[in-house]
């Protein structure tokens, strides 16, 4: 017996069956097609959301949201990256540092290869697209791409959606290409003796504490005699004057410099003249005002400085952009906190300039990190190590951004531990193992707020720049510099009388004069009418007042060369 008859009701019958047959069908095609459209359409939102920049990422975590918290900013920021945490990065976290703080200065640190380079290059074209003109030790060559828009592909724009850059597009920068002497691809720049002064002087040459005291001795002998030291030849002609039978009087009068000591300091003048140190030494000197330019569009325009023929002595490339800074601290006026800086100074490289430092060139360096904020100057130092920054100029540095640190010594450990010490506690990190598990262009961060506070620690997966992240190639550097308008005003040596003439002329002695040299006789003059009484000028200049201040104006403009911070000699503007 079949169920249906168990059941006692009649068996469908075929026509009955077809039609449900062809309802469970058009019920099916119906699923089908629903299920085909929400398919397109989550294709279609997968697209849109790649296209605006979004990735599969979670929803904001709450470390990842209280970390982007302390970054926010009212004002106007360079964005550095996003947060990541647990290995996860979410591109609505965003990591930046307020444009207003950027003159409490900052650290990039990092070993070999970790994306410092990248990371300052990142900084460099945002502050000149906000209109701050940038300087720059470029010492390896790689930051030229900075003048060209960058490449597009699969990767670089990956990175850029996860870094919240959703629009990232290739852009060059306005960059203006400079070298140390007359021997590099870019505008040659230099400086005189006079204006480097003594204790600057002292640090290229590698001299002692007791040398570079001499040196300053000697510098004050040829300031009060009116004596301008512009090449290393005037230098060397004023070392050579004192430490001869003539110039024994004037070495006793000075405080009996040892002529042992002098010779030190000649020696390796002359051993900084064979490694082309004489190209950088002289006129034209540049004029640090011509850091502050900008394009028609409004962009500051980065200026790079290239060591040319001085990569041989890299000590004397770090301490120019030092001797830069203190021209520049000496000559713009005070302005307070801004909404953004004026200039930032970015030294690379920055722990030449602190090895074998003098007790007096840090403290020189010290001043002007801690007074030039004033000035609206942010500085920021690139270096493999926190510790090769002295304590003292570290306090200093408001903004930080690590790359990995590399741990394979006892030392290197050591300075592991010290620079964990340096950053905020942490909740969310376990920083001695973050920093040296950090993937190539990430690093910890930490910077001030638009308060002054300190933000959050936060690993940041770093924006990648959109100018050219290599070099654009020595020939177009040339052409580059060939067709800036500061090629003409820096582009010739100048060379005049200085010291070495006039102490040549002082040994030659006067000139004898030539007695067959037959001069016409000049016609007698009308003798001139006697005057009543002294006209306005004399009577003028008779004034014991005047004459006292002519004494003092002489004493001091006309004979001595005033000096200021890391005794470098103040100049005249232009």
């Amino acid at each position: 017996m079949t169920q249906q008859s168990q059941n006692g009701g009649a068996a469908p019958t075929p026509a009955q069956k077809a039609e449900a047959a062809r309802a469970a069908a058009v019920e099916a095609a119906r699923i089908a097609a629903e299920a085909a459209a929400a398919a397109e359409a989550a294709e279609k939102e997968a697209r849109e959301a790649a296209a605006h920049g979004a990735t599969a990422a979670p929803p904001l975590s709450r470390p990842a949201a209280e970390i982007a918290t302390g970054y926010s900013s009212a004002g106007v920021a360079l964005e550095l990256g996003t947060v990541l945490v647990d290995g996860v990065v979410d591109p609505a976290a965003r990591v930046r540092i307020p444009l207003a703080t950027i003159n409490r200065h900052g650290l990039v640190a990092g070993a070999t290869g970790t994306g410092k380079t990248k990371t300052l290059q990142g900084i460099a074209e945002q502050l000149s697209a906000a209109g701050v003109p940038v300087v720059m030790a470029d010492v390896k060559g790689d930051l030229s791409g900075l003048s060209r828009p960058g490449e597009t592909n699969e990767k670089i724009t990956a990175r850029a959606a996860e870094t919240g850059d959703g629009d990232w597009a290739p852009a060059g920068s306005p960059v203006e290409f400079l070298s140390l002497g007359t021997e590099g691809v870019g505008i040659p720049v230099r400086a005189t003796i006079t204006a480097f002064g003594p204790i600057l002087l002292s640090k290229v040459l590698g001299l002692n504490a007791t040398q570079e005291s001499t040196l300053g001795l000697i510098f004050h002998w040829a300031d009060t005699r009116g004596l301008a030291l512009l090449d290393l030849k005037d230098l060397r002609s004023v070392i050579a004057h004192l430490t001869s039978d003539d110039g024994k009087a004037d070495l006793a009068g000075i405080g009996g410099v040892s002529p042992a000591t002098a010779g030190v300091i000649l020696r390796a003048l002359v051993n900084l003249e064979a490694e082309g140190g004489d190209t950088f030494f002289g006129e034209p000197e540049f004029a640090t005002e011509d850091l502050l330019r900008f394009d028609s569009d409004g962009r500051g325009v980065i200026t790079l400085f290239e060591l040319g023929a001085q990569a041989a002595r890299p000590a004397l490339f770090s301490t120019f952009l030092m001797w830069v800074l203190a021209d520049l601290f000496q000559t713009l006026p005070e302005e307070g906190d801004l909404d953004k800086p004026k200039l930032v100074f970015i030294f690379d490289e920055a722990h030449l300039l602190f090895t074998d430092a003098s007790k007096a060139f840090l403290q020189q360096v010290e001043q002007t990190v801690k007074l030039i904020r004033s000035k609206g100057v942010g500085v920021f130092f690139c270096t493999q190590l926190p510790t090769d920054v002295p304590n003292a100029v570290l306090s200093q540095l408001g903004a930080r951004i690590q790359h990995a640190l590399r741990a394979f010594t006892p030392d290197d450990q050591k300075a592991l531990n010290k620079t964990v010490r340096t950053y905020p506690k942490t909740q969310f990190y376990d920083l001695e193992k973050a920093l040296t598990s950090l993937g190539i262009g990430e690093a910890i961060v930490t910077v001030l707020s638009e308060k002054g506070a300190p933000t959050p620690v936060a690993w940041t997966r770093m924006r990648p720049p959109r100018s050219l992240m290599d070099t654009i190639g020595n020939d177009a550097i040339r052409g580059a510099a060939a067709s800036s308008p500061l090629a003409q005003r820096y582009g010739r040596t100048v060379d005049r009388e200085s010291a070495y003439e006039q102490l040549t002329a002082k040994v030659a002695g006067a000139p004898a004069t030539d007695e067959d040299v037959d001069l016409p006789s000049l016609p007698d003059l009308p003798a001139p009418a006697e005057p009543d009484g002294p006209n306005m000028a004399e009577q003028i200049l008779g004034s014991p007042a005047v004459k006292s201040f002519l004494r003092s104006a002489a004493s001091v403009a006309g004979r001595e060369i005033s000096r200021s911070i890391f005794g470098t000699g103040r100049r005249r503007r232009r």
